[in-house]
C-alpha cells in the first residue's frame, strides 16, 4: 500500500496508456495531455489496453516515485470515460489495487447474534 498523505489528491487518467512508458513520459503526460502539474504532490494512475497492468506516478517534495502493479488474474477497473481524469479516495485507490471493484465495494459478511448457539 502507497502511505498516502492527507490532502493529497489521487487522479486516475482514463482511457489507456501505453505501459512502456517510464517516470519522465509519464509526467509529460500528466502536463500535456491532462493539462496538470506533475509536480503538485498528486498521484496519477495509469492503466494499459490489457488492463492488468497499471502505473502510479507520484511526486513528493523529495522527487519523483513510480510504482506499478500487475494482477495475475483479472483486470483492474476503470471509468469508462476515454478522456481525461477522475478523482478517487485512497480507500478506493486501496481497493482497486486489491482487485476490487472501488466503484461498488461489498460488504462482507457480517453476524446476526452474539456467540453461538
Amino acid at each position: 500500500m502507497i502511505p498516502v498523505p492527507g490532502g493529497v489528491w489521487i487522479w486516475i487518467a482514463t482511457g489507456h496508456t501505453d505501459m512502456r512508458r517510464g517516470m519522465h513520459g509519464l509526467a509529460l503526460q500528466v502536463q500535456q495531455g491532462l493539462h496538470r502539474d506533475p509536480h503538485a504532490g498528486d498521484l496519477y494512475i495509469f492503466r494499459g489496453q490489457r488492463g492488468d497492468l497499471v502505473k502510479i506516478l507520484w511526486h513528493d517534495a523529495l522527487g519523483k516515485s513510480l510504482y506499478a502493479k500487475r494482477l495475475e488474474r483479472g483486470r483492474f477497473v476503470w471509468p469508462a470515460a476515454v478522456d481525461g481524469v477522475v478523482a478517487i479516495s485512497a480507500s478506493q485507490m486501496a481497493c482497486m489495487l486489491e482487485g476490487i471493484d472501488w466503484r461498488h465495494p461489498q460488504a462482507t459478511w457480517r453476524p446476526t447474534a452474539m456467540g453461538s448457539e
